[in-house]
């Protein structure tokens, strides 16, 4: 009996078999198809896409955000009672589901781009799920506790923006090497123009996006203003203890103009400085006081308050990973600082010429100072003798009385007004967050001799917007990172970025087309030899029949008819023989 076996030349595929298998857990030649991907996982593949585009805002915000994580672990902190960095799980997570939904991505584009099949394993369809509901909770998260904070997002593309767009570009441009071939693969003249429209759509867009991007570092260096002055808040947190005097020393040594503290007063009147409701975090209060940790720190005296230790915490909690660049010496000085009053603060900061803002809480009910803190405070700074013209005065109640007993004040505004209203209350200087002032409302207060300051600025980047945008001074928990800032990040002038802009729309144009050309002119060969698809199994085909004539010659005295009954030996024997792999009409075999 004669058994009649077609024989086909297989090459390993091992990048195929790895794409397919990653992807859809499809590793046999069997499971893989080059049949048009069906509707669901069509669906499955949108839903990969968005998630992707999700995640990657989500890391764009937290990488951006990076300039006020410690006033998300102090909200945090305020909410749960307890002290912890909470950015740092959130950076784990994120960067591991970015990672992840990233190289499925690009699984999928790659099986578009081979023209295989698209079929999501449903564990990674479990998996994207999962960090598409996560992103979603976090982003919900986010908005209720921290709202004011997606501000950072269109206030940071002004300093990225120029790089994202050309970054965006080549990303686009390289998926014209996808979009090409399934253009040229695609048998329906509608399904083309579709997919071709939608691309050029999308390219056409980035190419006019820079008509929409502004920056305030796009400017001729001529019109730069000065630098702005460098406030410390709270001194130079990140080297020292908060609120602390080795905090306000190691601040004027980074030459700040400015001294920034929060102020609250003690049961006898004694203004002193602390941020915290209680003294929980930033004293050892459990370990002297253990059944008053969880009173209000305005209630103990000033004799209870000196008792405690200010800076072991820091020590022990390194809450900016800064601990180890400290001496022995220093680490010594640290764990023995104390709270520090206010009249201490202005007795260090006078003789250097420098400005003290503070931000005065007021005592809760049933506390003695509740109704006379905004006097109290007054008398503290009047009896400390330093210049009061070096004062920032920020409480808004009873200013007028306080500008009639103490006019030497520098009326400061924590809330943000026109310069009329400010004007009428005496008010000539302005301390914001520094996303409520735009660069238009900086140039209006400006006009109006108002003296504008933005808080907290701690990145350079953030530093680097607001000096070209002419804020006059910042305040920043880092003062010693802007003070190596000596000229901002970047600055182009206008005919800078119109040509670089230009030119990297031109080159991108120019490659899209040449892939197009490139694409299409192999796709015409390809058909013209009898492909109507690209089919990376029959290009393997087709380069295994480049062996030698003498190779060709024994397989066809040997495989063109098998005797299965004399004897002689199976086809798959004599396959096997010559190393070559197969496949019959009744089955392939691997």
């Amino acid at each position: 009996m004669v058994k009649h076996q077609p024989l086909q030349v297989y090459e390993r595929q091992l990048c195929l078999s790895c794409l397919t298998g990653i992807y859809g857990c499809r590793w046999k030649r069997y499971q893989r198809s080059h049949d048009d991907t069906t509707k669901w996982e069509l669906l499955w593949s949108l839903i990969l896409l968005f998630t992707f585009c999700l995640l990657l805002f989500w890391c764009y915000f937290w990488l951006e955000a990076h300039n006020d994580y410690n006033e998300f672990n102090w909200l945090l902190y305020n909410h749960s009672g307890a002290w912890s960095d909470s950015t740092v799980p959130i950076l784990a997570t994120t960067a591991a589901g970015f990672t992840y939904i990233a190289l499925l991505t690009v699984l999928a584009l790659c099986h578009v781009a081979v023209g295989q099949q698209l079929n999501l394993h449903w564990l990674h369809k479990i998996a994207v799920i999962v960090a598409l509901l996560t992103t979603v909770a976090g982003l919900i998260a986010v908005n209720q506790v921290w709202g004011q904070e997606w501000d950072v997002v269109p206030i940071s593309l002004q300093a990225t923006g120029p790089f994202l767009h050309i970054g965006a570009l080549a990303a686009v441009t390289a998926l014209s090497w996808v979009v090409a071939g399934q253009v040229a693969r695609a048998e329906k003249t509608r399904v083309q123009v579709v997919v071709l429209l939608l691309y050029l759509g999308v390219l056409l867009g980035l190419y006019l996006v820079p008509l929409s991007i502004t920056s305030p570092c796009i400017m001729e260096r001529s019109e730069l203003k000065p630098r702005p002055d460098v406030i410390g808040h709270q001194g130079a947190p990140m080297l020292a203890p908060e609120n602390t005097l080795m905090s306000f020393q190691r601040a004027l040594q980074m030459n700040v103009t400015g001294l920034e503290a929060d102020v609250t007063i003690s049961v006898d009147g004694v203004p002193f400085l602390m941020r915290d409701r209680t003294l929980r975090r930033t004293t050892d209060v459990e370990k002297v006081f253990p059944d008053r940790h969880a009173e209000d720190a305005s209630f103990f005296n000033w004799t209870d308050l000196r008792q405690l230790n200010a800076g072991q915490w820091f020590l022990e909690d390194d809450p900016f990973w800064t601990v180890h660049t400290l001496s022995e010496g220093e680490k010594r000085e640290m764990a023995n600082q104390s709270v520090c009053s206010l009249e201490q603060l202005l007795a260090l900061a006078a003789p250097r010429n420098r400005t003290v803002v503070f931000r005065l809480r007021r005592p809760p009910a049933g506390h003695p100072c509740h109704h006379s803190w905004i006097n109290d405070t007054l008398e503290a700074v009047r009896s400390a003798r330093v210049p009061l013209s070096l004062v920032m005065w920020t409480p808004d109640e009873d200013r007028d009385q306080v500008r009639r007993m103490a006019p030497e004040l520098l009326q400061t505004s924590l809330r943000k007004q026109s310069p009329q209203a400010l004007h009428q209350q005496g008010v000539s200087r302005l301390l914001l967050r520094y996303n409520l002032a735009s660069a238009q409302d900086v140039r209006e207060f400006s006009r109006s001799n108002v003296s504008l300051a933005l808080h907290t600025v701690n990145e350079p980047w953030l530093y680097s917007v607001l000096w070209c945008s002419g804020v006059p001074a910042v305040s920043s928990d880092a003062p010693h990172v802007l003070k190596k800032l000596l000229s901002p990040v970047w600055l182009l002038r206008p005919a800078e970025y119109c040509l670089i802009w230009v030119s990297a729309d031109l080159v991108s144009f120019a490659v899209v087309i040449g892939i197009f050309i490139f694409q299409n002119y192999h796709m015409i060969r390809f058909r013209m030899s009898g492909m109507r698809s690209y089919n990376p199994e029959q290009i393997m085909l087709k380069a295994a029949g480049r062996r030698s004539s003498q190779d060709v010659n024994i397989m066809k005295e040997k495989l063109i008819f098998s005797e299965v009954s004399n004897g002689i030996g199976t086809a798959d024997e004599l396959y096997m023989e010559n190393s070559y792999d197969y496949y019959t009409n009744e089955g392939i075999t691997q």
